[in-house]
């Protein structure tokens, strides 16, 4: 009940936010729109504005309708069927009202931020020696009229290149990985990485079909899809898994299940389909992969909670796969939460594989700090991490990342001490988007992993 009372308050502060947003907006439009001398594009505009209103809170509310109306049963097939067929002629228009809510959003924190600006000099000019009574000054308010148009806009032409440029330009992220006790024979091991599809309206197979391509054009040893196939209940869940059975390696293709699969409640069936596909989703499971005479052991779990439910139980992160570690060859895991990774390392896990971040899906750099969304929930916001390997659980170990990969370069693990003795993780960015169809700063990827000895 708590729960439910949680999400229902910020659901309600969400629209309390939105209400401001869009009446400071709309408000500014319809008097600058009453401003034109001619009565009859004054009514045609209105007309259109209203209109765009009306579109905004079918783009606001859509999803949540849709949830419902696949949890009440009105739906009984995919969602790319029927609610699609009745959603695409007015999607480009979605589309456009989804963007408009975040860009609206951040332009008026710009707006906002230039007048407070304005303030403040204005009044440091009023406290001048021999300021003028009033302190107004007619060349500072034009300024700070022109810096306001401009902060304003830049978030609108950001969120624009952020959808029709950035988040579809896959990189490819060529990454060198020093592993703990790595037998000779398995130097040289290439792992090709995808993760986070998000089959949709904004990932459409197509895409998919793009991404499978250039990483079988990488020709690696091994394939893993690290979760995260679909986002939401009625998703084409088997057409993102029969984009994904194309991927082509000597020793297999290997999955791990989401977050989103386990929302959807779709985990047995994504590990139905991928068996059906020759594919295999590891869920708190492991295999032995043999390579050039020599071994490691896989292993794969379902989504690791952060918070977990009232009916899960109880303990650290990974307890279903504690028993499946093994001692007599390095242990690769597929892990789709990258805060699974210290407790991976506690259990002595060599090499972890993750994603779920989407690197924040915006990322900017201001002198050589990276800011990012994905900070606030995470450490390991995006690729190559390293921590002590087989450390005690109560010690609590702090992550020292290693600098981030660049497209078709290597990364060198620049972490201090003996590198024999280090876990390493790597978050992939993820192919597809949540939320908001835009990427800023941290590109679509798909990850070349070349596996060195420690």
């Amino acid at each position: 009940m708590i729960l439910i009372l949680s999400r229902v308050f910020f659901f309600a502060l969400f629209l309390l936010l939105v209400y401001f947003v869009q009446r400071f907006w709309f408000t500014r439009a319809w008097r600058s729109i009453g401003l034109l001398p001619n009565r009859r594009w004054r009514f045609v505009l209105r007309v259109a504005l209203i209109a765009l209103a009306v579109t905004l809170l079918e783009g606001l509310f859509e999803p949540l309708l849709v949830h419902l109306a696949w949890r009440l049963g009105f739906f009984n097939i995919p969602y790319s069927g029927l609610i699609q067929t009745i959603l695409d002629p007015g999607r480009t228009l979605i589309t456009f009202s989804r963007l408009w809510l975040i860009t609206s959003t951040f332009g008026l924190l710009a707006v906002k931020l230039v007048k407070a600006i304005e303030w403040v000099t204005n009044r440091a000019a009023r406290l001048r020696p021999g300021a003028r009574a009033g302190g107004f000054n007619a060349s500072r308010r034009t300024f700070f009229q022109y810096a306001a148009c401009v902060a304003g806009s830049v978030p609108f032409l950001a969120t624009t290149y952020g959808f029709a440029d950035e988040r579809l330009r896959l990189t490819i992220e060529r990454v060198d990985v020093p592993v703990a006790n790595l037998p000779p024979e398995l130097d040289g091991l290439r792992i090709a990485q995808l993760s986070d599809i998000h089959i949709g309206d904004y990932m459409p197979p197509r895409e998919i079909a793009r991404a499978v391509a250039m990483a079988n054009d990488l020709h690696p040893d091994i394939a893993v899809v690290t979760g995260d196939f679909i986002s939401t209940e009625g998703d084409p869940l088997a057409a993102c898994i029969t984009e994904l059975s194309r991927l082509r390696a000597p020793l297999g293709v290997w999955g791990c299940n989401g977050n989103h699969e386990v929302y959807a409640e779709m985990e047995d069936t994504a590990e139905r389909l991928f068996r059906e596909k020759g594919m295999r989703l590891l869920r708190a499971a492991s295999a032995v992969v043999e390579h050039n005479g020599a071994r490691l052991n896989l292993l794969g779990v379902d989504y690791q909670s952060d918070h977990p439910g009232p009916d899960e139980p109880p303990g650290p992160k990974l307890r279903e796969i504690e028993t499946l570690v093994r001692r007599d060859m390095p242990n690769f895991l597929l892990s789709h939460n990258p805060n699974s990774f210290p407790r991976a390392a506690e259990l002595g896990i060599e090499l972890s594989l993750a994603g779920h971040t989407h690197g924040g899906q915006v990322k900017f750099e201001i002198v050589d700090h990276s800011i990012s969304p994905a900070r606030l929930f995470t450490p390991f916001v995006a690729g190559l991490y390293r921590l002590p390997l087989a450390r005690a659980a109560s010690s609590n170990p702090i992550p020292s990342p290693v600098s981030m990969p660049t497209p078709k370069t290597s990364v060198v693990d620049t972490a201090t001490g003996d590198g024999a003795k280090k876990a390493a993780l790597y978050v992939n960015r993820g192919l597809g988007t949540i939320g908001f169809p835009v990427r800023l700063g941290s590109p679509p990827e798909i990850t070349l992993l070349t596996l060195r000895r420690a």
